[in-house]
């Protein structure tokens, strides 16, 4: 059975840039969701929405391939893990913005733009004026702005994007929102956990709480 997520590209009949089958979650001992399948296109987005707690984060975990998919059924006869198949690179922005907070933010962007092999921007994020002032003493919203700054050095076609409005004000939301609709516009696959609603024309919806385990 395919879910919402998965009915555009196999309507459409063309090649999906991201194909997850048969994911299934827990924490510890808790199931989360489970029996999930999701297909998606280049240009897609898909938002993930649900209370606390029910796995969103795990699922964009799963996807980027830092937790695993749990295995499902009886233990004298569970099945085999499911599997993320991505066309692509794809790059995953987290509250932990991988910037030393002990840096100017300049220089803390300078540090992976070198790895990059690309320019630091800080004007495009609302950052220009921020350049000289340590990571450690940005704001909440300032620091979702550096996450994108750090974000755009990357080479990523996809993006995963845990709650991306997080602090931002009403210009940094429309920031990442005309973000998304570049990133989209050249073909990559955005994903968001957002508990806030985001103006995303297109957007697909998945609720985990309609994938129990």
């Amino acid at each position: 059975m395919q879910d919402a997520a998965s009915q555009g590209a196999a309507e459409a009949g063309v090649q999906a840039a991201l194909v997850a089958r048969d994911l299934y979650c827990r924490r510890g001992e808790r199931p989360l969701f489970g029996g999930l399948n999701i297909t998606l296109e280049a240009g897609e987005a898909l938002h993930l929405v649900g209370p606390n707690g029910i796995g969103k984060t795990s699922l964009l975990q799963m996807l980027a391939g830092l937790r695993k998919p749990a295995r499902h059924g009886s233990f004298n006869a569970a099945g085999p893990p499911g599997d993320v198949l991505w066309q692509g690179i794809v790059s995953y922005l987290e509250d932990r913005t991988a910037l030393d907070a002990e840096l100017p933010l300049a220089d803390a962007l300078a540090f992976w733009a070198r790895l990059d092999g690309r320019p630091v921007r800080l004007e495009p994020y609302g950052l220009a004026d921020l350049a000289d002032v340590p990571v450690r003493y940005l704001s909440t919203g300032q620091r979702r702005r550096a996450g994108f700054a750090r974000l755009s050095l990357q080479r990523a076609d996809h993006w995963l994007l845990d709650e991306p409005l997080n602090g931002l004000d009403t210009q940094g939301c429309g920031m990442v929102e005309s973000l998304i609709a570049e990133k989209r516009e050249a073909g990559g696959i955005v994903i968001v956990a957002s508990h806030q609603p985001i103006a995303v024309p297109g957007l697909r919806t998945l609720d985990l709480r309609d994938h129990p385990w």
